[in-house]
């Protein structure tokens, strides 16, 4: 296995600072030299990693410095939403916003009772909600969960404010369920009228469609289907 570059290694973290909001919109970057040496590296693997995340539009420089973009086009994925999950307990940002439209126990449509192997009739919770930072609408989601886990964790049926940020962890918590297993896929595709009225954007919209199995050894936790704005950036940090 080979480690990645320094300079990829310290792109990550900035665009994981941005996603998670830690590192604030239109917020000024350190001078080179002092945030190299406060990280430990050449000036040269800095700019670097300034140089890829400016590309990707995440930041701008400027004869004034260098700042994070007023308007930073990265959502973050379901991968993204996890691992911050696991470390703030919260699947959102700082700044960032949810907007739980339904919550409800459902017999869900065919192909989500076959994902789940369910009998006919059999029902699911069925959330669906928007994401958005400020007035941007950054993803609009549903997700499915088995029935039972309802009882155990009611906030999950909440479409109040902020109730069911930390549900997975609660279902961690109260079922002893933790998420093992993980698969995504992503299609790029028109935005249906449903979807379209979620984000705020025209029917027909090209939008990134992103679909997650999040599992451990007794089988499904949560199926999840999330749609992102044209002009938005996601990214998995991986090693071969």
């Amino acid at each position: 296995m080979v480690d990645q570059p320094k300079h990829a290694r310290i792109a990550e973290e900035i665009r994981r600072q941005i996603r998670d909001g830690e590192l604030v919109e239109g917020a000024r970057l350190p001078a080179v030299r002092e945030w190299a040496a406060e990280l430990g590296v050449a000036v040269g693997t800095l700019r670097q990693a300034q140089s890829w995340l400016e590309l990707e539009g995440l930041i701008r420089t400027s004869p004034r410095g260098t700042f994070v973009s007023d308007n930073p086009p990265t959502a973050s994925s379901s991968y993204d939403r996890l691992l911050r999950l696991r470390r703030t307990g919260s699947i959102l940002g700082i700044g960032e916003t949810k907007t739980v439209q339904s919550a409800a126990l459902v017999v869900p449509p065919l192909y989500v009772q076959e994902i789940f192997d369910l009998e006919r009739g059999d029902q699911l919770v069925r959330r669906e909600y928007v994401t958005g930072k400020g007035s941007r609408r950054t993803s609009f989601t549903v997700t499915w969960h088995p029935a039972h886990f309802a009882a155990a964790v009611p906030d999950l049926l909440s479409t109040a404010p902020r109730k069911s940020d930390d549900a997975l962890r609660q279902v961690e918590e109260n079922l002893g369920r933790a998420v093992k297993y993980a698969h995504d896929g992503t299609e790029a595709r028109d935005a249906s009228q449903r979807e379209a009225a979620a984000l705020g954007i025209a029917i027909g919209a090209p939008v990134l469609a992103h679909v997650h199995e999040w599992s451990d050894d007794e089988g499904l936790i949560e199926y999840g289907e999330q749609v992102l704005p044209p002009r938005t950036v996601i990214g998995y940090e991986y090693r071969l």
